[in-house]
């Protein structure tokens, strides 16, 4: 028999030996497609007394925050097909007191209290859960006294108290403005946003004055001669508006996975018949949100607060894993919370909440926790990343003027086959008490989870037990609007309660704001790393990402790049610059150049798993926002990204440069 049939022989029954390996579940890793995590797999049935050999560790590829096994073609260290022996397998990480007084408190309140949503690559809410970099007032009306009119935006802004710092919530904003309006007798009042400086949010508050008093008279459509869609009830203290959102994206590849999809979908339970690969590719995917949200009084001091909503999702056209044509419906968000505050006679504000159900929860800019919900597989809408919410968030949270604690439980909506059971619990400070600075520190814990990740010598690392210290902060030198550096930095360290673990991962970021000049721009450049592991030491520390990713301007690294390598084992730089040809138009190109840390990359993608060179690749792309209006979102990009020496290596030779393009629109309200 010829050798290649050898070969083909013992990939195949290796095959059979790992059929009964189980991938519990995928953690999304990005608006991308490919997942990222750890996972469990059971031990092949080499036999319950056979020893595991460096050479049959499983071998897997990392699918979500999974592992998903496969026959390696070649042995480690000898560079030959099929001259490992026996089935062989290398396990990796796949890839009412009074109103003035109780109004300020609510909106605080409600503003850091509602579940609050991360921009991701393809972000579904145009700028919710970002963090606020300013709040501008402004009040129309020319035959309004200077005095009154100041008056009025200083009453205006208590009312709202949204604050640089704050995480964004439209549904809080339209509460607090809603109640703005009957108690201050306004005519009307609205808001926009637009991207800032540092990558956060410019909050633009338009109101106009009314002819009338303050009134106290419910209003709505449940109210009988009522209007004001899509308010449901305002008045008596309580507020119920509906939520409604439509979303349509296009998406094309050249070259994905540039060009050879069998080598790097090769074992990816997700991957279908025809997914994406060499030539050009295109799909498209939508959704459909709706939703209850509302808030209503215990007594002068206390608020019981909640939401309910529901999603249809699909796709259409061939995408990143596969051509097949679904849909799907299913709960988004069910939360309940409570919530109590109150102001101090010398102005101190504090607000006390506590949440619990499925909600949407991000930690600082999404460097350990954002993406908390699976996208993609028979859910659809892989790239339009619909579903945010996880399916358990408990929240408590103290917030102290500008001081905020919070403790958590988090729980990961993760695609059923392919369900870890992850837990994690969380304990989180921040502060924007000091000048023009944010600083903040996180202890995080795994109490709970099936996945594993696998070492070079075939023994195996639990997530359960993981332990991770994070610290962050950034400052700027200048209020918004003037010329001035951007300064940020994190880092943090994962241990283990059981395993020697000692892996680290680190930001920093510098950027110089131009708002003279002409596109106001914003030049950066970060630097990140997120360890590998060293096959030197007794040690594991390639880095887990957990619940990393966010958009492209967060830690979704490279558009198409982040699809094949994501938050481990890789050092990358970037160049960026921000510009705003107008108010509702922002440009971001970016300049991408990626290296790994080690080259030994067992949890990335399969077909990278040993590396004979550190150069990943780079990527050159640009992104477009027009912010047309609170309602109507625009955003698209192109993106190309240059395989590196490693992956020339790997693939042989038969890479091609990856193209990508995107369009979406999102209708709200």
């Amino acid at each position: 028999m010829k050798p290649a049939q050898n070969g083909r022989r013992r990939d195949a029954k290796a095959r059979r030996d790992c059929d009964h390996v189980r991938v519990p579940s995928i953690e999304r890793h990005s608006p991308v497609g490919t997942l990222i995590g750890w996972s469990e797999i059971r031990r092949m049935r080499a036999g319950p007394s056979s020893p595991v050999h460096p050479s049959s560790a499983p071998a897997a590829l990392r699918i979500g925050n999974r592992f998903v096994a496969r026959p390696l073609r070649h042995c480690p260290g000898s560079g030959k097909r099929g001259a490992c022996p026996a089935p062989f397998v290398i396990m990796s990480k796949i890839p009412r007191q009074h109103p003035r007084a109780v109004a300020p408190v609510l909106a605080s309140c409600f503003a850091i209290l509602l579940p609050s949503r991360a921009f991701a690559q393809a972000s579904p809410d145009a700028g919710a859960g970002l963090r606020v970099e300013q709040v501008v007032v402004t009040l129309e009306g020319k035959d309004v006294p200077a005095d009154r009119r100041a008056r009025i935006i200083d009453q205006l802004r208590r009312s709202v108290s949204l604050f640089p710092g704050n995480r964004f919530s439209p549904e809080a904003l339209d509460y607090a403005l809603a109640r703005a309006v009957r108690t201050q007798g306004l005519e009307r009042a609205d808001y926009a946003v637009r991207g800032g400086d540092g990558g956060g949010l410019v909050v633009h508050i338009q109101a106009a004055v009314g002819e009338g008093r303050a009134t106290q008279a419910a209003g709505g459509m449940l109210v009988q001669g009522g209007s004001g869609f899509p308010v449901l009830y305002d008045g008596n203290g309580s507020y119920v508006k509906l939520k409604a959102e439509a979303f349509a994206l296009h998406y094309s590849n050249t070259n994905a996975w540039y060009g050879r999809p069998d080598l790097m979908l090769d074992g990816n339970p997700l991957a279908g018949d025809s997914p994406a690969g060499r030539g050009y590719r295109q799909w498209m995917e939508g959704y459909l949100h709706g939703g209850v949200y509302g808030i209503t009084p215990l007594n002068d001091r206390t608020h019981v607060y909640g939401g309910v909503s529901a999603m249809l999702t699909g796709s259409i056209g061939s995408e990143l894993f596969t051509d097949a044509t679904r849909t799907h419906a299913a709960v988004e968000d069910a939360y309940l919370g409570v919530l109590t505050g109150g102001t101090r006679e010398n102005g101190d504000r504090w607000v006390l909440n506590a949440s619990a159900g499925r909600q949407r929860f991000t930690l600082g800019d999404g460097f350990l926790i954002v993406n908390t919900a699976a996208n993609g597989d028979n859910r659809a809408a892989l790239q339009a990343n619909a579903r945010w919410s996880n399916d358990f968030l408990g929240l408590l949270q103290f917030q102290h003027n500008r001081t905020r604690v919070e403790a958590f439980r988090v729980e990961p909506d993760e695609l059923p086959r392919l369900d870890t059971r992850t837990v994690i619990h969380g304990i989180n400070v921040e502060t924007d008490a000091f000048h023009h600075t944010h600083l903040a520190a996180s202890y995080l814990t795994v109490p709970r989870s099936r996945a594993l990740s696998y070492r070079l010598d075939g023994s195996s690392v639990d997530r359960e037990g993981l332990r991770v210290m994070d610290v962050r902060g950034r400052w700027q030198s200048s209020p918004p609007g003037q010329r001035g550096w951007l300064l940020s930095g994190e880092y943090a360290r994962q241990t283990h309660a059981r395993e020697d673990v000692r892996a680290s991962a680190y930001s920093i970021e510098a950027g110089y704001t131009l708002p003279d000049v002409a596109g106001s721009p914003v030049v950066s450049y970060r630097h990140a790393r997120f360890s590998g592991d060293d096959p030197a030491t007794g040690r594991f520390e390639r880095w887990d990402p957990l619940l990393s990713g966010g958009n492209g301007e967060q830690w979704v690294q490279g558009i198409n790049h982040f699809k094949v390598v994501q938050d481990s084992n890789v050092i990358a730089h970037r160049l960026q610059a921000r510009l705003r040809p107008s108010a509702k138009l922002e440009l971001v190109p970016q300049l991408w150049v990626f290296r790994a840390d080690s080259r030994l990359n067992l949890g990335g993608n399969p077909a990278l798993s040993f590396l004979q060179s550190d150069d990943y690749g780079t990527e050159a792309n640009l992104t477009v926002k027009f912010f047309h209006s609170r309602n109507l979102y625009l955003h698209g990009h192109v993106a190309v990204t240059r395989p590196g020496r490693a992956v020339d290596l790997a693939l042989g030779g038969t890479q091609r440069n990856w193209w990508s393009t995107m369009f979406f629109a999102r209708y709200a309200f």
